[in-house]
């Protein structure tokens, strides 16, 4: 086998076979194959497909590309996975509650992709953090507090890690095959009994209409089956930035005023859907219901935040972890409406690339991001606006940035008379 016949043929349009993915897979963890074979890969995968069994196959070997972790702890090991989105941080609140309700969460995330925001450079937004971790400080944190947000290791699905820092400077993100067996191989990798998935949909999501959301949903969910692991997918809106904030350090401070129980928006109401229909799913809850009031008791009595802090700590970061720790832009603009109004439309995926071009996201592999600069107070679609009243605040490194991101952010959030806004959860796949 040779990478060239192999990118040929599924140029071509032809079925590879499972040996050949696997052996693609293989030279991707090795260094065989180069960069741009790993790049021509993706981009006739994404123009092509790769088929049912193909998908599987590349999940499998990626997974097996490096090491695949076992447990033996006294709790059901879990874990939850968003396909990205603008201001999506449930990563952030979800793992602790679910650690608070009994529940061993390893999760191994990843960057930014794209326009959407990665949990690790969020949590790298804290200073002092590091997410990079040995399996065996891994092992250490989950034991100890139930839950640990990291990096794979350099042994654990390393292919996955190369392809997927290819993807993102090669506009091959949406492709449902690349997407499937990213997520997954990294997830049964770690060694999972239950997961649950977050399929974004809408202007901000990488499938931005219900049916192709729900065929990610499905083939995800079909996949992580077919591997052995039990899983569930929420298709769920992302019309609006989940958060009123997007950008890695204005995201993690939504994320603590969720935690101290400041917040009651979209954000926590997502965070127990997932959250319960996990501990549903896992056999710690005997029903949804129960499943969101545990994790919303998990945030209201303060120790989902006495984890997350823990974690923090373990991980590099400061004791107590605060909002005044978090850096901050040198310039803050306020976006004002133009007119009253409705928000009847606003194009998420554009303001998470304001976000991108403002230098909280990578133009390039290796961009070394800022991490105070984004977006904050922002608002939802079907939220009323007094002419005047802001729209957004931009967080920029100069004043040339903020206007540029300003008039990009008027563009993106359209007013009008009246809109119905989308459910939050749109479609529960099993």
């Amino acid at each position: 086998m040779d990478a060239r016949s192999i990118i040929l043929r599924l140029r071509e349009k032809e079925t590879l076979t499972s040996e050949e993915i696997r052996w693609f897979a293989s030279c991707l963890a090795d260094g065989t194959v180069t960069d741009a074979q790993a790049g021509a890969f993706a981009m006739a995968t994404c123009l092509n497909g790769l088929g049912e069994a193909g998908r599987v196959a590349l999940t499998q070997a990626m997974r097996d590309s490096g090491d695949v972790m076992a447990w033996d702890l006294p709790g059901p090991v879990v874990d939850k996975h968003s396909t990205g989105g603008v201001g999506d941080c449930v990563s952030l609140i979800l793992a602790p509650a679910l650690a608070a309700c009994g529940a061993y969460v390893p999760m191994i995330s990843g960057r930014g992709l794209g326009h959407t925001g990665g949990t690790l450079d969020k949590l790298e937004a804290i200073p002092g953090v590091n997410t990079e971790v040995s399996e065996e400080k891994f092992r250490q944190i989950v034991g100890a507090l139930g839950c640990a947000i990291v990096s794979a290791t350099g042994d654990m699905a390393p292919a996955d890690k190369r392809l997927y820092a290819i993807r993102d400077v090669t506009s091959t993100v949406e492709s449902i095959d690349l997407i499937t067996a990213s997520i997954l191989s990294k997830k049964l990798a770690a060694g999972l009994e239950t997961l649950v998935l977050d399929v974004k949909c809408g202007s901000g999501a990488f499938m931005d209409n219900p049916e192709d959301a729900a065929a990610l949903a499905r083939a995800l969910v079909d996949t992580a089956k077919g591997a052995g692991c039990p899983t569930l997918a929420l298709v769920t809106d992302m019309n609006s930035p989940l958060a009123p904030a997007a950008g890695n350090a204005l995201e993690v401070r939504e994320c603590l005023r969720v935690l101290e129980g400041r917040s009651e928006g979209v954000l926590l109401q997502l965070t127990a859907a997932l959250g319960g229909a996990l501990l549903l799913a896992a056999g710690l809850a005997t029903d949804e219901a129960k499943g969101r009031s545990m994790i919303r008791a998990a945030i209201t009595s303060g120790q989902a935040r006495e984890i997350f802090a823990k974690m923090i700590a373990a991980l590099g970061g400061p004791e107590d972890v605060r909002e005044t720790c978090l850096p901050e832009a040198p310039v803050v603009l306020e976006v004002c409406a133009r007119e009253a109004g409705v928000i009847t439309k606003m194009d998420a995926r554009a303001l998470g690339e304001v976000v991108v071009h403002l230098g909280g996201g990578r133009l390039y592999g290796g961009q070394k991001l800022d991490m105070a600069v984004g977006l904050s107070d922002l608002g939802r679609v079907g939220d009323t606006v007094a002419k005047g009243a802001p729209l957004a605040m931009v967080h920029a490194a100069d004043e040339a940035a903020a206007e540029r991101a300003a008039e990009a952010v008027q563009a993106a959030i359209i007013l009008g008379a009246t809109v119905e806004a989308d459910p939050l959860v749109l479609e529960t796949l099993q």
